[in-house]
């Protein structure tokens, strides 16, 4: 809390040194410190995570593997004999590629041929083959062919091996979540529509959060720092109570030589406080109804 902000306080108006009478370099460094302080806490955890524990980092390989298969040889990918640990690399001679396109590749390539035979050339061992599938159709149409896909990669955990080398890939990996975030709020920006639902609330953080600790406890760091990182771009952008919107007040007062009325300034905020107060508790709601525990009760 500042003194500006007491009506009680009984220090005068014109004091030098309360913070609506500072240079505008000195109010700015103040109101963002916050922001700052969330960037320096979410570096400090990931420079912690690189030492103690590293990072994990996915190696793709050419293909998609089959981790699981339905135990059941009457569906396709038991007729064609399919195993578990096959990797398929190409469909009817078109190879499938590297990373997450690839799987989405060779799901559209079985949805879109239901009872129509496909080649797949299966990596099994040191082996290549090619085996015929033809998919089955399902209730809605699509094919399908029974088996559980997952990207052809390997984890390689990447630690440090110095105090320095910890800053660095620390730095590296601080850049990359910065770099996503800002990637994350332009496709929000400029595709609303699709992205709008994938904002969460605290109650969905909290969630988001337990189901990191109960399966991969060492990725709590790194999501801590993505929550920190995230709140930061938040709080900077120039929105209504929020201290980019103070910086916004500031940067005007640079430029015109003299700052907004109080009145504006403070009807500015409200509305900005009442609109975010708003969103904040519709999230709660929404996020609380989504909860597996609550649907599992209302069933």
């Amino acid at each position: 809390g500042f003194p500006d902000d007491d009506p009680d306080s009984d220090i005068p108006a014109n004091d030098p040194n309360l913070l609506r009478n500072r240079p505008l370099l000195d109010r700015a460094i103040v109101i963002s410190a916050g922001v700052i302080a969330n960037l320096i806490f979410a570096y400090f955890l990931l420079v912690v995570q690189v030492s103690v524990i590293g990072f994990q980092q996915i190696n793709y390989h050419p293909g998609v593997t089959v981790a699981g298969i339905a135990d059941n040889l009457s569906t396709a990918a038991g007729k064609a004999g399919i195993q578990a640990n096959d990797i398929v690399l190409a469909v009817d001679n078109e190879e499938l590629g590297s990373a997450k396109p690839a799987i989405v590749k060779l799901m559209a390539e079985i949805q879109t041929h239901p009872e129509r035979p496909l080649t797949f050339k299966i990596q099994r061992g040191a082996e290549t083959i090619d085996l015929q599938v033809t998919p089955d159709a399902n209730a809605e149409g699509k094919g399908q062919i029974g088996v559980k896909l997952a990207p052809n990669a390997d984890i390689i955990i990447d630690r440090s091996i110095s105090p320095i080398d910890a800053l660095v890939k620390g730095a590296n990996e601080f850049e990359r979540v910065v770099v996503l975030t800002f990637q994350g709020l332009s496709q929000l920006v400029t595709n609303f529509g699709e992205t709008a639902t994938q904002i969460a609330g605290p109650i969905k953080i909290v969630e988001i959060g337990s189901s990191i600790a109960s399966n991969n406890i060492a990725g709590l760091l790194q999501f801590g720092a993505l929550i920190s990182i995230n709140l930061a771009v938040m709080n900077i952008l120039p929105l209504p109570a929020l201290d980019g919107g103070q910086l916004a007040f500031l940067l005007f007062e640079g430029l015109a030589g003299k700052p907004l009325p109080m009145k504006i300034q403070e009807t500015v905020m409200q509305t900005g406080l009442f609109l975010l107060l708003g969103l904040g508790v519709f999230l709660v709601i929404r996020d609380t109804a989504n909860l597996s525990s609550v649907q599992q009760f209302f069933k």
